[in-house]
């Protein structure tokens, strides 16, 4: 992500509107080119790097994109403290050895080299380099960025906005049927991050997923805005959505009317963003997947879907792993039970059961005792498929055509 002083945008009207970077030749060359530097300093101290930079950045216009990207390729590259020794190690023997004797021009040489075979060093090493080489304009680079000029445009622009979420109050998401690996992805990441999610809506008019940021609960610190901000990416893998967040306008500029206090940021699906998050898996597991592949060969006017609807409960919600639908309109959601733990086992049952839903099969492995881990499955009677070993696709339709009536 980038800096908060690297950030370009415009408010219009109370809205917030993150500069853009066209995939124009301009723009391509301008990544290229920052691109062919890096490559052309791995293995030297980052001082060249930056030396080399600010050479480029001489007489242009549009100082804080060359430095925006520059700051993402930084980030990609690798930079270490190079040398035969630890610099902390260099420092101690020399200083140590320093002390022995009167400054001077000829005392320092017989210092470096007394440290130099105390600490059996190669000849070939300047120990005056090695004394500093931690610190951060000293260390060398050891891996150059791997982003091509269109990867690191995108990345500019995906951090660009990004960066408008750092002083977040809240963030609304509107999302609607989606692959049940795509949603999951999405509720991971907002744990990973620690935030504090709301579900609510249906499929009609969709759900809404609400996040409170640091501004509403906890105090005016940046935090929480800073987690939303690295969530954002794992949203660009959910196909159909809308974002709408209230963000605290940024005072500190001179061009802001001061009489604003809240902006707004709006995004959606179709803005053409670009996630650098690993896509999701499309099945959880080799059982779904063989359930699907079986479904495939069956003759039946039943079509199985991906693309499911979030179930909102008290106290979480549920995703479906499939959707069967007829072509009368009829649709029934599936759910696979194939793990053991018995916490988890009452969590999903007690899950179903708030939701209140008949129109949910669910297919439970017999090997699963869920009496001994305390679930009672005489509720979902009438709705559950047992199955041993294979699913069959067969007796899931068979239970759907009484569900769905």
């Amino acid at each position: 992500m980038l800096p908060t002083e690297l950030l370009t945008f415009q408010v219009k009207g109370g809205v917030v509107e993150p500069r853009r970077l066209k995939p124009t030749p301009g723009n391509l060359e301008l990544a290229e080119t920052l691109i062919g530097i890096f490559e052309q300093h791995l293995g030297h101290p980052r001082f060249e790097l930056d030396e080399a930079l600010a050479e480029l950045e001489r007489g242009r216009r549009g100082i804080k994109v060359i430095r925006g990207m520059a700051h993402l390729l930084s980030q990609q590259a690798s930079f270490e403290a190079a040398g035969a020794a630890e610099p902390s190690a260099v420092r101690e023997k020399v200083f140590a050895l320093a002390q022995e004797g009167v400054p001077s021009r000829r005392r320092t040489s017989q210092v470096l080299e007394a440290a130099r075979r105390q600490l059996g060093i190669d000849d070939g090493q300047d120990l005056r380099h090695l004394l500093y080489a931690d610190l951060s304009d000293q260390q060398t680079m050891t891996e150059a960025p791997g982003l091509s000029p269109t990867e690191l445009i995108q990345r500019y622009d995906l951090a660009n906005t990004q960066g408008q979420l750092y002083r977040a109050y809240s963030l609304v998401i509107t999302a609607r049927r989606n692959e049940p690996a795509r949603y999951k992805q999405l509720l991971k990441y907002t744990k990973l991050f620690g935030l504090m999610l709301t579900v609510e809506g249906d499929p009609k008019f969709g759900f809404t997923l609400t996040m409170d940021g640091p501004s509403s609960l906890l105090g005016s610190t940046t935090r929480y805005g800073l987690a939303m901000a690295k969530f954002l990416p794992a949203l660009l893998h959910v196909t159909k959505w809308d974002l709408t967040a209230e963000v605290k306008a940024r005072k500190d500029l001179a061009w802001v009317d001061p009489k604003d206090n809240l902006w707004t940021l709006e995004l959606t699906s179709e803005d053409g963003y670009v996630s650098h998050y690993r896509a999701p898996e499309e099945h959880d597991s080799a059982l779904e997947a063989g359930f699907a592949d079986r479904f495939e060969k069956l003759e039946t006017d039943w079509t199985l879907e991906r693309e499911v609807d979030l179930v909102p409960v008290p106290g979480g919600v549920i995703l479906p792993d499939f959707r069967l639908e007829h072509p009368d309109g009829r649709s029934v959601l599936v759910e696979i039970v194939g793990y053991w733990r018995p916490e988890y086992l009452r969590k999903k049952f007690e899950l179903l059961r708030k939701s209140g839903r008949e129109d949910v099969i669910i297919c439970v492995s017999e090997r699963l005792n869920l009496e001994k881990a305390g679930v009672k499955h005489s509720d979902f009677e009438g709705r559950i498929v047992w199955f041993k070993g294979v699913l069959k696709p067969q007796e899931v339709v068979e239970l759907a055509e009484g569900v769905s009536r």
